[in-house]
Parts: structure tokens; C-alpha cells; sequence
């Protein structure tokens, strides 16, 4: 089954998902249950983004680590 953006997530409509900014037209949303698998891989890993997306079907690298950095810089945005 292939993943894509359209049809990869039942989370879009999930209450307490935690929405982050790729770019200026491209938002993505994150569940909890998404949060938490990502802090406690960070923790077992580290930067070890492509291993940390791997645990979660429909999530690349990239959106893991972008993720990671937004919730995690000083003021929010990517650095």
C-alpha cells in the first residue's frame, strides 16, 4: 500500500494533534501519540532522524527532524 500525504493519516482530523510548519504552504500535523514515539526514540537515539521516521508509517526524515527543530529551538522556527 503507498502512502501518500492524501491518504496516509487518519490524524488530519485528530483534536489533539500538533500542527507544524514546513514552509509557507505546507502545515503538518502531528498526533500525540506521534509526539510521544519521537521523544522517546530521541532519547534512545538521538538525531538519528531517518531510524525515528522509520517507527512511524507515513513520516520521512525530514518532517521528523523539522519537527524535532521547531518544537525545540528558542522562538519556534526553523533554524
Amino acid at each position: 500500500m503507498s502512502a501518500t500525504s492524501e491518504n496516509s493519516s487518519s490524524d488530519d482530523n485528530y483534536s489533539g494533534s500538533q500542527e507544524v510548519k514546513m514552509n509557507q504552504s505546507q502545515v503538518l500535523h502531528f498526533s500525540k501519540d506521534e509526539e510521544a514515539l519521537i521523544i522517546r526514540m530521541y532519547k534512545l537515539v538521538g538525531e538519528r532522524w531517518t531510524l525515528i521516521a522509520g517507527r512511524i508509517p507515513g513520516r520521512t526524515a525530514e518532517e521528523i527532524e523539522k519537527y524535532w527543530v521547531s518544537k525545540n529551538s528558542p522562538n519556534g522556527y526553523f533554524k
